[in-house]
């Protein structure tokens, strides 16, 4: 799949210079509104879980990001949550603390879109959490948020 409105954005990030190979695990991005940042982290041998990751939303809010492949139409589906209880928790407990959901893509310089790899493949330069800011402006953290980020993050950095 090609996003031709895509290629014009992401020719900036092909400006920057290039970054050496990096795991997606250890795979530091952010985006144009310098609003959020996302730093993936190992997944620490979970049965369901590909990835896992911060997201920083101003200086304070911090969301915690899994991603779990889907069976049914295998896509890497994200989900981003805001202080879920921990332990053994309700369908219903997970929605009200759940912030954001939906399929991760990639893309690359040229505008063709992929799928978010699963740990210990190479991290890709940019990728885009749909309808992030949508979401976020329809949830609980609305009015913490003095402004909402873009959708599309690019790679700023490995961790080492």
């Amino acid at each position: 799949m090609r996003l031709p409105s895509l290629i014009p954005s992401l020719a900036l990030f092909a400006a920057s210079p290039s970054l050496a190979a990096c795991p997606i695990e250890l795979a530091v991005y952010g985006e144009r509104e310098q609003v959020a940042e996302i730093d993936f982290r190992p997944t620490m041998g979970s049965a369901t879980a590909t990835n896992s990751f911060k997201m920083l939303l101003g200086k304070d809010i911090v969301l915690d990001g899994v991603v779990l492949w889907s069976s049914d139409a295998a896509r890497p589906h994200g989900t981003l949550m805001h202080q879920c209880p921990e332990g053994d928790v309700t369908g219903e407990e997970l929605a009200a603390c759940t912030v954001w959901e939906g399929v991760v893509y990639t893309a690359d310089t040229t505008g063709t879109v992929g799928l978010l790899p699963n740990e210990h493949k190479d991290a890709p330069g940019t990728l885009i959490f749909p309808d992030l800011a949508g979401q976020l402006a329809r949830s609980a953290l609305k009015d913490k948020l003095p402004k909402l980020p873009w959708d599309v993050f690019v790679m700023k950095g490995c961790q080492e």
